[in-house]
């Protein structure tokens, strides 16, 4: 049986003339353990469609069955248990509470769902020492750099053990070494079982999936299974010049999850260690 099946499913805003179609008829099936890549372009319908499996949004038509349920029969606090059960959610913007520590940031969660304060504070410090944050646990979200800020929502994502991950462009605000972290660590989740569905603009993440969904206009024009390490033929036409995977792409993903949190004093060693460049002042002549 099929994780997530949706049946011709639309999604429109607005009413008459003035209607947008943010879906138009998408049917898709997701198996448990895939690990799919959503890509298109701005406007594709690629978060919408992600709401509406993450139960944020409901269709305006169509069917939509997750592990069996029909999605439109459950009312409003049913589906909000539903979701915080069952599906962990990744955001590219963080949306970590600045008032609250990592720990108390992925402690919510399990808060939410009356879990003991010892407890949660026990949960959410393994958690935290998944990712590589334990030393971490209290500082405040300012404090962090950007690939740990994500690797803390991360985190929190994973506290109540969800069986499905949807993340909106996880690596959107991060540079390349923090994408890769985070990439890894979603690598490493899909290892383990989890079901995982990420949206990205980025063809060259998509060698991380085992299937690549690509979306134009609220439609899905491409859908292909694809090898782990290999970026899908449709994604590489669609976007022209994609790169092949190297050893070197491998390795500076193993170092950059290795590296997750470097100490202060190592960090400093280096920066200071590290000899500067000299810019030759000799041009060639016109």
């Amino acid at each position: 049986m099929s994780v997530i099946e949706l049946q011709d499913v639309s999604k429109l805003y607005g009413f008459g003339d003035a209607a947008n179609v943010a879906l138009d008829e998408v049917s898709l099936s997701i198996e448990q353990g895939e690990f799919v890549a959503v890509m298109g372009p701005s406007g594709s319908g690629k978060s919408t469609l992600m709401n509406i499996i993450g139960l944020l949004d409901r269709p305006s038509h169509g069917s939509y069955n997750l592990n069996g349920r029909k999605v439109a029969r459950l009312r409003p606090n049913q589906a909000a248990k539903y979701r915080r059960d069952t599906i962990g959610f990744i955001f590219q913007s963080f949306n970590l509470l600045p008032r609250l520590m990592a720990l108390e940031n992925v402690a919510l969660p399990l808060a939410y769902k009356g879990v003991g304060l010892t407890r949660r504070t026990r949960l959410a410090s393994d958690m935290l020492a998944r990712v590589g944050l334990q030393h971490r646990e209290y500082y405040y979200p300012w404090q962090l750099s950007g690939g740990q800020r994500q690797c803390v929502a991360i985190a929190r994502a994973l506290v109540n053990d969800p069986a499905l991950i949807i993340a909106d462009e996880p690596t959107g605000n991060l540079d390349s070494a923090g994408s890769r972290l985070v990439m890894e660590l979603l690598s490493e989740l899909h290892k383990s079982g989890h079901t995982i569905l990420f949206v990205t603009h980025n063809p060259e993440l998509t060698r991380y999936a085992s299937r690549v969904v690509y979306m134009h206009d609220g439609t899905i024009i491409h859908d292909e299974k694809t090898k782990i390490g290999e970026v899908a033929q449709a994604v590489r036409r669609a976007m022209y010049n994609v790169s092949r995977t190297t050893v070197e792409d491998d390795l500076a993903g193993v170092s950059a999850l290795m590296n997750a949190v470097p100490s202060h004093d190592n960090a400093s060693t280096a920066l200071a260690s590290k000899p500067r460049k000299k810019t030759s002042k000799r041009r060639g002549k016109k």
